[in-house]
């Protein structure tokens, strides 16, 4: 997904990254007996901004590794819909012209469904991803067979001007009851004209769906089932959910109608700006917030996202996998690539150079990481937690059904009851 996890591009000199990468904790394949003839790879990926010259190296100390093989890294368009049909089109021709690429999380069922992805169960063995975080696993696995190995994560916060709720004696709030009171208290003794309590993304596109995961998850419902059917039961507390969105905007006034229209960016620099108390993102704003003079540098917190009162909390998993091209003439040596690409070495130089989120566990835990990074320790726990949006083959049309049909609670055009019946009866087809 465009914008969900990228971060400014940042000057990064060349690295030496042979010493990581011998003895590297890469998933284990069986290929040492891969064919010696000189062959040529190619990844397919979007920009890593400020992690060029990084890859570059990397895929250099590859071919010092596999002497016989050479890498070309082949850029795709940043924008999600245009890399999607991309890869459609060169998939529908069968075409071997790449071997591996970065897949958006939402894809995967469906290049799998479809034949497109190579089934990686005799490369990713169980011992190794149990290393990875479990959403992710479950992310990557589509019935039964893993198809995708996770290469870096996102997952919805909950960000907070701690300034503020220290100064008004309000804690953290961990339900959206404790979120929307601690609002409308501060907001009142502020008396700020230009002061909203709760920004998140309630523009009619990918992000939004996203968001309503989010929160029909945090009252015990999901969007889908585990076998891809309907799973917005029990319908009160789905209908629960969907009344509370729109509430935030017109009952409870703590959101501004601009949220109809706001994405990642326009919801972060209003809170970067001040402009609000909460606010629902990604990770990526960390550095944002961070960076010097910027205007709540050492003002803001991060939390888990609120729940429902006796549910728990839930965010949205975002991220890319990398998989192998089931056309692809050298899928051996292909899954050595993705094996060292995903390994905790190179998660954790990339965490550290522009910020993307690890998929492996275990540097959520890091001592050197946590010492330069506190907020990590939070951030693991968010990670843990992470839920998928719903897994089905045709997932482009379900995402389609849920955003037009949420955007018009959103907008008072249908009640949550209406919206709710309309988008079963719309889906339904589509999960058959």
């Amino acid at each position: 997904m465009k914008g969900l996890g990228a971060v400014p591009s940042i000057f990064l000199p060349p690295l030496c990254v042979w010493a990581f990468l011998t003895g590297c904790s890469a998933p284990k394949s069986d290929t040492a007996s891969a064919s010696k003839k000189n062959i040529e790879l190619t990844i397919r990926h979007s920009q890593l901004r400020g992690f060029e010259h990084g890859l570059s190296d990397l895929l250099e100390d590859f071919t010092r590794e596999f002497p016989h093989v050479t890498v070309k890294s082949e850029l795709v368009p940043w924008d999600g819909g245009e890399q999607y049909r991309l890869y459609a089109a060169g998939f529908g021709s069968k075409s071997d012209g790449f071997d591996v690429f970065a897949q958006d999380v939402v894809w995967i069922s469906e290049f799998a469904d479809k034949g497109w992805t190579l089934d990686l169960s005799d490369y990713f063995h169980q011992d190794d991803r149990n290393d990875f975080l479990i959403g992710t696993i479950e992310a990557a696995t589509y019935k039964g067979r893993i198809s995708a190995v996770p290469w870096y994560a996102d997952a919805g916060l909950l960000y907070y001007r701690k300034d503020l709720l220290e100064k008004h004696g309000r804690p953290v709030p961990k339900t959206w009851g404790q979120m929307t009171e601690a609002s409308k208290a501060i907001l009142l003794r502020e008396n700020e004209p230009g002061l909203s309590g709760f920004i998140w993304q309630g523009k009619q596109y990918e992000g939004l769906v996203c968001n309503a995961v989010e929160f029909l998850g945090s009252n015990g419902v999901r969007i889908l089932d585990d076998q891809g059917r309907w799973g917005l039961e029990p319908r009160p507390r789905a209908l629960k959910a969907l009344d509370f969105m729109q509430a935030l905007i017109y009952q409870h006034q703590i959101s501004p109608m601009l949220v109809l229209e706001a994405d990642e960016e326009s919801s972060r620099e209003v809170f970067q700006n001040g402009h609000a108390i909460f606010l629902r993102n990604w990770p990526y704003a960390i550095s944002l917030f961070s960076r010097p003079g910027s205007p709540i540098r050492d003002k803001y917190g991060i939390a888990p996202l609120p729940h429902f009162e006796g549910q728990a909390s839930v965010s949205s998993l975002g991220g890319w996998f990398l998989s192998v091209n089931r056309f692809s003439k050298h899928p051996a040596e292909a899954y050595e690539l993705i094996a060292r690409l995903t390994s905790a070495k190179v998660q954790k130089m990339l965490f550290e150079k522009v910020g993307y989120m690890p998929t492996r566990s275990a540097l959520y835990e890091d001592a050197e990481l946590l010492r330069s990074y506190p907020h990590l320790a939070a951030l693991g726990g968010v990670f843990s937690r992470a839920t998928a949006r719903p897994k089905s083959p045709r997932y482009t049309q379900v995402s389609a059904v849920l955003q037009e049909e949420i955007s018009k609670v959103l907008s008072q055009s249908k009640t949550p009851d209406q919206a709710l019946t309309d988008m079963r009866r719309r889906m339904q087809p589509l999960l058959e």
